[in-house]
């Protein structure tokens, strides 16, 4: 009898240690998660800065396409903004094509290759994000884009080239060709000796 007393203090006690086990597995795994989330939530607010940086750079890279494009008038035709985004790969106006940019990048926050253009008629004076979520940065932008501070959307931050107020200005053609330029003479002093 005193034995079968024993057992089941033993199995009793084995129990419960099996339970606080449990409990301790349990909270462990309760906190991994809620650790887990934290660590997600750090890695997605990273991932969207690093978008946003990337969109910077892309939308600058476009801008400054479309403005070398426009003042790469072949001499005598008029300077006018492209017509697609792809004449930016292939400019056509010479024999020679020129490439102004060097390939069609996708939206960094959207992922896609199709942007919102800013139309100057059937021309292509800038691109921006089709993308309607809030960006994080607010404020610290460069000069040049200090305008996008406060946007609500992607979509409000928009890369565009604006031509000078005489746009309808034709490419000038050389009348002879430019001098050229020699670095200046080193100036000559009277009282030097010469160590020859």
């Amino acid at each position: 009898m005193r034995t079968c007393l024993t057992l089941q203090k033993r199995n009793r006690v084995a129990s419960r240690a099996r339970g606080v086990v449990l409990l301790a597995l349990l909270l462990a795994l309760a906190l991994g998660g809620i650790g887990l989330m934290a660590a997600v939530d750090v890695w997605s607010v990273t991932r969207q800065r690093e978008r946003e940086q990337e969109l910077l750079f892309v939308g600058d890279q476009y801008r400054q396409a479309i403005q070398r494009y426009y003042f790469a008038a072949p001499s005598g035709t008029p300077r006018v903004l492209p017509g697609s985004l792809e004449a930016l790969l292939e400019d056509d106006r010479y024999p020679m094509p020129i490439h102004h940019l060097r390939r069609l990048y996708p939206d960094p926050i959207s992922g896609k290759l199709e942007w919102g253009l800013v139309r100057a008629g059937e021309q292509i004076s800038g691109v921006y994000s089709l993308s309607e979520s809030k960006p994080l940065k607010r404020a610290g932008f460069v000069p040049a884009y200090q305008q996008f501070g406060g946007k609500e959307s992607y979509r409000d931050w928009v890369f565009a080239f604006a031509p000078p107020a005489n746009s309808g200005t034709v490419a000038p053609v050389p009348t002879s060709p430019p001098p050229s330029r020699s670095p200046p003479a080193p100036p000559i002093n009277p009282n030097r000796r010469n160590p020859a």
